[in-house]
């Protein structure tokens, strides 16, 4: 499969499965025309790496989850491990965005959002509010 073929199968765009490359992320093998040529199996590991991503792994993530996937003598606890970490991550963020949304309303409800100049949303933005 050339790249092509990848990014409309990944939804990985071609750039991308460029830099998966140059960091070893992946190694198609190379057609005589100089062509990437993309296996089967680099198909699933560029699928098992395309959801990954979408599940908030990094990318060094990615690489231990691909290699535990190609090994059949894996422990499972290592995945659950990079999982449950992962999962922390989402929850630290969901916290944070979760005071960012108390913070926006109640700046909101501040703003009296009428044909007068004084915003107390801008007046916080720009740290002159006391």
């Amino acid at each position: 499969m050339n790249i092509g073929d990848i990014t409309q199968r990944t939804g990985i765009p071609a750039r991308t499965l460029r830099y998966y490359e140059d960091i070893g992320l992946v190694a198609p093998a190379r057609a005589e025309n100089g062509y990437r040529d993309y296996s089967a199996a680099d198909l699933d590991r560029l699928m098992l790496i395309a959801q990954a991503r979408h599940m908030g792994f990094s990318l060094d993530e990615c690489r231990r989850l691909a290699a535990l996937n190609a090994d059949p003598g894996r422990a499972s606890r290592e995945v659950r491990a990079l999982a449950q970490k992962n999962l922390a991550a989402v929850q630290d963020r969901i916290a944070r965005l979760r005071a960012l949304e108390t913070q926006l309303r109640a700046l909101i409800a501040q703003c009296h959002g009428d044909d007068q100049p004084d915003c107390a949303i801008l007046e916080e933005l720009s740290g002159k509010r006391p």
